[in-house]
């Protein structure tokens, strides 16, 4: 392993709601299969049961265990509008490739819930709303230039006027873009049942049990353990979110911080709709309503500098969340019920890396960075899918390894 993480600190509020078990073993001898996952998290999990229902045979490892990487640390907001605005996107990368990667994240999300649907998984799946509030990356009049830049991509986006926002959401004072066709989720009642529903098909779900050495040969991928046995596989994705493999090239990567809180559940005082609510600044605020009525509030992101560091300045960054939460919605109870620290890795646009690692094309890295890691976690699935069918994604060049 290249880096190893403290993924989270303190106690995320998924630890309030119980997840069905996964079925895990150990691993005592050596195995071989057509594919080799590394990583129960969210995208390991969509990645092994998408490689399993078209007829692979598959094996899925995890040096902790299912969900317990930065799965449980997440909020959960699983939204099609990117981190980077599409207009910000678009003089980084280009119209035609800013417009297709969001173009891509909405197709994505209209495609997890048809498959949540149809594999019968039960993580409390609702459609949401999202209210993205202007801010010191996005005045009014660049919001509003945003939400026309959306609209020209064919997304729909509708520009809300301050009073327009405070009479449908209660927020006082600001503009808007309000989205549609979002997704609120347990996400560990997600993962688990995607690594059943992969189980189901076939799939082996080996853990505690950490790859240490990685052979690419011209046709197999050789895979040593600490534990001892060795994985023989055809491929080999490696779906360990933000601690790198060696076998992966060096790439233009950052760890952020963030922190989040969670309050004690309160139907009555939530605002209209219970749209997740973010904004167009640096750092943002982005919040939402579970079903319970709990408020989920995350923010403060700054550059990882240590585990110790990070978790010194939880007490001081639940102050600023509450603080700032409150002047949003003051009818809240913003004392916080839950509170967590958690890392996540960014890119330059928001995009995140997936495809073959250059020079061993028997390789796939998945590295979903950014704020929309389950979103990126069901295009990568989509993604390696077709590649390992034969086939070209025609968005393949968005997230590239380079």
């Amino acid at each position: 392993m290249k880096r190893k993480l403290d993924l989270h600190t303190g106690r995320p509020v998924w630890s309030a709601y119980r997840a069905p078990s996964v079925p895990v073993t150990p691993l005592k001898r050596d195995a071989t299969a057509d594919v080799l996952v590394v990583g129960m998290g969210i995208s390991g999990a969509m990645i092994a049961e998408a490689l399993a229902s078209d007829g692979h045979r598959v094996i899925c490892i995890d040096r902790r265990g299912p969900m317990l990487g930065s799965t449980a640390a997440t909020t959960a907001l699983v939204q099609h509008e990117i981190d980077k605005p599409i207009s910000i996107l678009t003089r980084m990368i280009g119209r035609d490739k800013a417009e297709r990667a969001w173009q891509r994240s909405r197709l994505a999300i209209a495609n997890l819930e048809a498959r949540i649907r149809e594999r019968g998984i039960e993580c409390r799946m609702t459609p949401r709303q999202s209210v993205y509030l202007d801010g010191n990356v996005l005045t009014p009049s660049l919001l509003r230039e945003e939400g026309l830049a959306r609209r020209r991509a064919g997304l729909r986006s509708d520009y809300l006027v301050p009073s327009e926002l405070e009479r449908r959401f209660g927020i006082a004072g600001r503009s808007a873009l309000l989205e549609h066709g979002n997704l609120a989720l347990d996400p560990r009642k997600l993962t688990a049942g995607m690594l059943r529903a992969a189980a189901d098909r076939g799939t082996r779900l080996h853990a505690p049990l950490e790859a240490s050495a990685i052979e690419t040969l011209s046709s197999e991928v050789i895979t040593a353990t600490r534990q001892g046995p060795l994985i023989r596989t055809s491929s080999l994705v490696v779906a360990t979110g933000y601690e790198l493999l060696d076998v992966l090239p060096p790439t233009s990567h950052q760890i952020i911080s963030t922190w989040a809180l969670a309050t004690k559940p309160q139907k009555r005082a939530v605002w209209p709709g219970e749209a997740f609510v973010w904004e167009a600044s640096d750092p943002y605020l982005y919040m939402r309503v579970l079903h319970d009525g709990r408020v989920v509030c995350g923010g403060e992101d700054e550059p990882f500098m240590d585990e110790q560091h990070r978790d010194e300045l939880i007490p001081r960054k639940m102050d600023t969340i509450a603080t700032k939460l409150g002047r949003l919605f003051p009818l809240l109870d913003t004392t916080p019920d839950y509170t967590w620290a958690g890392a996540f890795g960014t890119t330059a646009t928001g995009l995140p890396l997936i495809g073959r690692v250059p020079r061993r094309p028997n390789v796939f890295a998945v590295m979903g960075y950014g704020g929309n890691g389950i979103t990126y976690s069901q295009i990568a699935s989509e993604l390696v899918a077709t590649a390992l069918s034969g086939e070209r994604d025609c968005d393949e060049d968005l997230y590239r390894l380079t």
